[in-house]
């Protein structure tokens, strides 16, 4: 059982446009409610206009205190709004023939010391949600056999963001390898069990999807559609745009992706234009890292919420 250290760098296959910026509503985080009774409640989010900003962090190299480090100059609000920890895995027990939910050591590290790792961020009004991606055995969200495989393994999912105080999970469908230890392809059913019992355990909490495999195309079986029970999508393909096919408003998509540090400023910054001028709500980077970025989270900060970003160390 292992957990590979993850690359995310992918080759943009759209050209990109420069257009006029133009000004959004508030942001708001939908679909996150209060951490429980053993965990600090998050608290407000600073008044802030403009897309809601998400970061992707690679916790076997990074830590998760550097997402709340960054501030709007002209005003002070958070730059980013939903912090995502990058990644639990599922995995699969060749004995019992059933997937389960692992973590790594670092990813059970920042579970453990939740207090000093997750809640200074929920505290500061920034959402944490856990990503959970496939890890080369065969088990992915696209192939549980059965309604009652799919829902104990959302029974674990939300059994853990109520223990460690969560304000979500994403879903990250990527390395399965389906049929490795004798497993099944993917069938329309599974994603669908998946997400409908996940959203039933945890009606106010964030479900966001990282549209990429073959849960992503599989949104839909037996009459019901996934799409109202995801809070967002977002494109999977870093310095590139594309519009996830799901049917949520603009609001709750993020048709830009960006890998802060190997994407370009000035893509960044085009990007960030055009989910103003194309009236989308949400803005997607990877792999923050402990270094000053505040050069290239500025390039995308000015176009979403006019101003630069200021790093506290």
């Amino acid at each position: 059982m292992f957990s590979p250290i993850r690359s995310r760098v992918r080759t943009a296959a759209f050209a990109l446009s420069a257009v006029a910026a133009l000004a959004l509503g508030t942001t708001a985080t939908t679909g996150a409610a209060a951490s429980p009774a053993s965990a600090p409640a998050s608290g407000p989010a600073p008044a802030k206009q403009g897309p809601t900003s998400v970061a992707y962090v690679e916790v076997n190299n990074n830590s998760m205190l550097n997402v709340g480090k960054y501030a709007l100059a002209d005003g002070g609000g958070n730059v980013f709004d939903i912090a995502v920890i990058f990644a639990a895995n599922i995995n699969y027990d060749t004995g019992t023939k059933a997937a389960y939910l692992y973590f790594n050591e670092n990813v059970r590290r920042v579970l453990d010391n939740a207090a000093t790792e997750i809640r200074p961020l929920q505290q500061k009004g920034i959402k944490v949600v856990l990503s959970v991606l496939g890890n080369h055995q065969g088990a992915g969200f696209a192939n549980f056999p059965t309604l009652q495989a799919a829902s104990a393994f959302a029974g674990q999912l939300s059994d853990t963001v109520a223990e460690y105080g969560l304000d979500g999970i994403d879903f990250d469908d990527e390395y399965a390898e389906y049929g490795r230890n004798g497993t099944g392809q993917p069938n329309d059913s599974s994603f669908v069990h998946l997400v409908t019992a996940l959203r039933a355990n945890m009606p106010d909490k964030i479900i966001s999807l990282y549209n990429i495999g073959p849960a992503a195309s599989r949104l839909s079986y037996g009459g019901v559609d996934l799409s109202s029970k995801f809070d967002y999508a977002w494109n999977p393909y870093y310095g590139s745009w594309q519009v996830p096919r799901i049917a949520l408003p603009k609001s709750d998509l993020s048709p830009a992706a960006v890998e802060i540090g190997r994407t370009s400023q000035s893509t960044a910054a085009d990007l960030a234009r055009r989910t103003v001028s194309e009236g989308y709500g949400v803005y997607l980077t990877y792999n923050l890292d402990g270094a000053d970025r505040s050069a290239d989270v500025s390039a995308f900060t000015r176009q979403l919420y006019g101003s630069d970003a200021i790093r506290t160390p």
